[in-house]
């Protein structure tokens, strides 16, 4: 892997001066947010990759693999998988086809309506998905290089973006 050269300058903040010295001052705030979040996703994700490489699975496997952990059955259809993991129902057919060929989920019918599929995690799952959030929380989630009120504000100020953009209703 190339070593990444390190810049003298932000270019953020130099796209911002580019923006206001083209008189684009009222769009020169959200394009820098926007880029912002753009990059701090890129180095997120990043992290997270790099994190699970060890356990051979993807961040959407994980959440998956979380998201049936945290079920009070370890089962969830997958239907119900994509809306709360917000994803198109292809990407969950994806996730759950590879999580199932590894043995960390199966595919089981609903008990009750037999037009449903049930997503169900397995031990391995249950297994590699706690070792995996131990690693998680370690290199990534205790260590963000942000400080605690800083997640919080950006966290609140992201919430609010999501709210406006109908992720979730008014609580």
């Amino acid at each position: 892997m190339a070593t990444r050269r390190v810049l003298s300058f932000d270019p953020i903040a130099e796209a911002k001066r580019n923006w206001t010295t083209n008189g684009w001052d009222a769009a020169a705030p959200g394009m820098t947010m926007v880029t912002s979040i753009m990059r701090a996703h890129q180095i997120l994700l990043a992290r997270v990759h790099q994190t699970l490489v060890p356990f051979d699975i993807t961040f959407a496997q994980y959440e998956a693999l979380m998201l049936l952990k945290f079920s009070s059955k370890g089962r969830l259809p997958l239907g119900k998988i994509g809306q709360r993991l917000q994803v198109h129902p292809a990407s969950v057919t994806n996730v759950i086809d590879r999580l199932e060929a590894k043995g960390l989920v199966a595919r089981v019918p609903h008990p009750d309506d037999l037009r449903t599929t049930l997503a169900a995690i397995s031990r391995s799952g249950r297994n590699l998905a706690n070792r995996a959030t131990a690693r998680l929380n370690v290199d990534v989630f205790e260590n963000t290089g942000i400080d605690d009120s800083s997640q919080q504000a950006l966290v609140d100020a992201i919430t609010s973006l999501r709210h406006s953009a109908g992720d979730f209703a008014a609580v």
